[in-house]
């Protein structure tokens, strides 16, 4: 079992990004609105969730994303600031639990939960290779 006593309620990270034309709804393909696009904002989130733990994580080891409750509440326009802060709540076995918020300038945009699981890169590596292998073969 991995350890992950370093990583305790409390600890928060952040993630900061100016909305560009790239950022928004009619760019990535979520929308026909040149506002923050919904994709984007839940990888700011995923950004600020990485920034509270990911540094605090045993050598060869590093945490992925497997589930996300969140809702995007209120538009942001080209030009602004976006912050992302992730909060953890939980840590169950290999599991992080994070409470997340995005806000702009003027109001908060977007929350809710984010989970992440603690895995061995090389393990990991292992069973990815093995699926490209099943793949190739087929």
């Amino acid at each position: 079992m991995v350890d992950l006593n370093r990583i305790v309620a409390g600890i928060t990270g952040t993630a900061h990004l100016v909305v560009g034309p790239e950022h928004t709804a009619s760019f990535v393909g979520s929308g026909r609105i040149a506002v923050l696009a919904t994709p984007v904002m839940i990888n700011l989130i995923e950004a600020a969730a990485l920034n509270a733990a990911e540094h605090l994580l045993p050598s060869g080891h590093q945490s992925l994303g497997t589930h996300l409750d969140v809702s995007h509440v209120a538009a942001t326009p080209v030009g602004l600031e976006v912050m992302a802060t992730a909060e953890v709540v939980r840590v169950e076995g290999r599991v992080i639990t994070f409470r997340v918020e995005a806000r702009d300038t003027v109001e908060t945009i977007g929350g809710g939960t984010h989970q992440r699981v603690v895995v061995s890169v090389g393990r990991f590596d292992e069973r990815v290779q093995r699926k490209v292998t099943a793949q190739q073969r087929a």
